[in-house]
């Protein structure tokens, strides 16, 4: 073997190193899109953030289409493992808020549905409800005389149900 064929195996291929210019320019269009209390929240060299924050201003096709290339660019001269952390955990964040969301919302449809007697289930998954409280409540929502009472009425058993949650 010469010292060529050495250098060329520990060198990633062509394809390799267009798959990883890939993904960094995928991470950058990530950035652009996160919220700004996020977007804040990541290190980044002041080039770069001048760049995404440009990005989100420009509304012409071409014109974004470049300023993404750009940041792709700028993307491979950085580290990018602390930024996907950041990402990954606000999507963590994300996923979690909307498995709570349904969850919630399961337990105040059940709730409707059954009646109080899905009160003594609730309360084994969430101690600090208040029986006396979710039975008032429920009893709003079962009494509402037109829809626009109901979903209010709804809308308060969810708030207080969503208050509860994760409070046991």
């Amino acid at each position: 073997m010469t010292g060529t064929d050495d250098e060329a195996g520990e060198r990633p291929s062509k394809s390799a190193r267009k798959r990883e210019s890939q993904e960094l320019q995928e991470l950058g269009e990530e950035l652009i899109g996160l919220p700004d209390t996020v977007f804040d929240a990541v290190e980044l060299p002041e080039t770069l953030r001048e760049a995404i924050l440009a990005a989100r201003r420009i509304k012409a096709h071409g014109a974004l289409l470049r300023q993404r290339q750009y940041i792709g660019r700028l993307m491979r001269t950085i580290d990018a493992t602390p930024i996907r952390a950041v990402i990954d955990q606000h999507l963590t964040r994300q996923r979690s808020s909307g498995a709570r969301f349904r969850q919630v919302e399961g337990w105040r449809d059940r709730l409707v549905t059954e009646g109080a007697s899905a009160i003594p289930a609730l309360q084994a998954v969430a101690a600090t409800a208040d029986s006396a409280e979710v039975a008032k409540l429920l009893e709003a929502v079962r009494h509402a005389h037109d829809d626009h009472t109901r979903r209010t009425a709804s809308r308060a058993l969810f708030r207080y149900l969503d208050g509860k949650w994760g409070h046991s």
